[in-house]
Formats: structure tokens, C-alpha cells, sequence
């Protein structure tokens, strides 16, 4: 749900529909380009999106069972956190320069009115939190997969006052 706003702030501009972006001409003029990548990249987004789920879920941990030929095996923890890593600083490495740029470092897009600008910030800003909270939840599913048993908790959490 984080990275939906942004998914459905940019399919307009597959179609030419710049959603108030002074971007003088910088947009693909050509239809068989630009709705193939901004929906591909919209896909390919909320994808992640959804793999993400799996460092919270059962089947982060375990391949489910209707997948064949691996279903029911354990997943060893770093086929895991080691992409949900480099995805979390990725995706923060990203998003930085707008979220710098909203503090006035470097270059903001511009827009043609504040309305715009407003409905821009409310769709974007949720994904660029994503990255973060990815680099928290490889963080918890760490804990969760690979400290010994003996310093959880009956319920899987720290005994550690």
C-alpha cells in the first residue's frame, strides 16, 4: 500500500499527461514507449512491493507448498536479507536527492501550480519511506532468523531486559 500513490501518480504520464511537471518536452512522445515502461515500471514496483511482505511472513521462511520443486523448503536467511538489504539502501539512495531537494538541496521539479506540487508530495512521499522501512524490516527479520534460540523469549522475542 506504501508505493500504490505512486504507482497511480505516474500511469497519466504514460500517456502524455505530464500531471501539472514543468518538464518542457522531456517526456517519450511516443505512446509505444512510454506505456509499456511507466505500467512495466509500475509492475515491477508493486512487485516488490509484495516480496517485501515476505520478510513478515511464513513464506519468507518457508517456500510455500504449491511451488514445485522447491515448495516446503526452508529458506536459508541471507537468500533473504542479503537482497532485502541492498533493495532497502537502494531504494533510499534513490529517493534522497527529492527528499533533499524538499529542504532546498539541489534541484526541486517544478510545477505549474501549488495544487500540483501538493498532490505530488502526498502520492510521492509515501514511497519514499520505503526504503527505510525495508533496511527495518531485514533488520527484525535478523533478529528473528538467526539469533540463537536461547536468547528468545517464549514468543520469540528478546529475554534481555
Amino acid at each position: 500500500m506504501l508505493l500504490l500513490p505512486q504507482c497511480l501518480w505516474r500511469l497519466p504520464f504514460a500517456f502524455g499527461f505530464e500531471m501539472g511537471l514543468e518538464a518542457d518536452g522531456s517526456m517519450p512522445s511516443s505512446l509505444w514507449v512510454s506505456v509499456p515502461y511507466v505500467f512495466g515500471l509500475s509492475l515491477i514496483t508493486e512487485g516488490l512491493a509484495l516480496l517485501s511482505l515476505g520478510l513478515v511472513r511464513g513464506w519468507g521462511e518457508v517456500v510455500p507448498p504449491w511451488l514445485p520443486f522447491l515448495g516446503g523448503k526452508r529458506i536459508s536467511p541471507f537468500a533473504a536479507i542479503v537482497p532485502a538489504a541492498l533493495g532497502g539502501l537502494g531504494a533510499t539512495a534513490f529517493w534522497a536527492p527529492v527528499v533533499l531537494s524538499w529542504f532546498g538541496v539541489g534541484d526541486a521539479a517544478g510545477y505549474s501550480s501549488d495544487g500540483w506540487q501538493t498532490l505530488a508530495l502526498l502520492c510521492i512521499t509515501p514511497g519514499t519511506l520505503w526504503g527505510p522501512l525495508v533496511l527495518l524490516l531485514t533488520c527484525a527479520y535478523y533478529v528473528r532468523r538467526c539469533r540463537p534460540a536461547k536468547h528468545r523469549g517464549p514468543r520469540g522475542g528478546s529475554t534481555a531486559a
